[in-house]
């Protein structure tokens, strides 16, 4: 009987936990050199202006993308862009991670409009429909570019940094 006890004790935590994990929303903390960090879930995303990137993926099949311009993001969270990019703030760059640890870094000059008409969309939506859980809730798109190496998958943080 203490057998079973423990084997449905250990299966009730389990169920626990997994629903613990289920509920937790996946979020983006935005951190670095700025001057209001922010944490961007999926409801704070639709408050930003929807923009939509079309690309092929590796699949070779093109996709509509839909999310937020990543300059959008940085410019809510006080980083140096604009006008005001120039001097030593183009050292300063954008490290994207994502939950299983992959890392690509953006030049803040590449997310610039003043400086590229490129767009790089924190995405959340292919074809008109949530991203995929293997590659959301949030995803990086960069429009035309070649390989898809920094259509980072998963992410979860963005940081904001100086070259040194």
């Amino acid at each position: 009987m203490k057998k079973y006890t423990l084997v449905l004790f250990l299966l009730i935590a389990g169920l626990a936990t997994h629903a613990q994990t289920e509920t937790k929303e996946s979020v983006v903390k935005v951190t670095g050199e700025v001057t209001n960090p922010l944490t961007i879930g999926p409801a704070e995303l639709q408050q930003y202006k929807q923009t939509t990137v079309t690309r092929k993926d590796r699949d070779g099949k093109v996709h509509i993308y839909s999310g937020v311009i990543v300059s959008e993001i940085l410019t809510k969270a006080g980083v140096t862009l604009g006008a005001d990019l120039h001097g030593k703030n183009l050292a300063k760059y954008l490290l994207v991670e994502a939950s299983d640890g992959y890392q690509v870094l953006f030049a803040l000059a590449e997310l610039d409009k003043a400086f590229t008409d490129r767009m790089i969309i924190l995405a959340d939506k292919v074809d008109g429909q949530p991203l995929a859980p293997a590659d959301g809730p949030f995803r990086i798109i960069v429009q035309d570019e070649k390989k898809p190496a920094r259509c980072i998958k998963q992410v979860t943080a963005m940081k904001v940094m100086f070259a040194k």
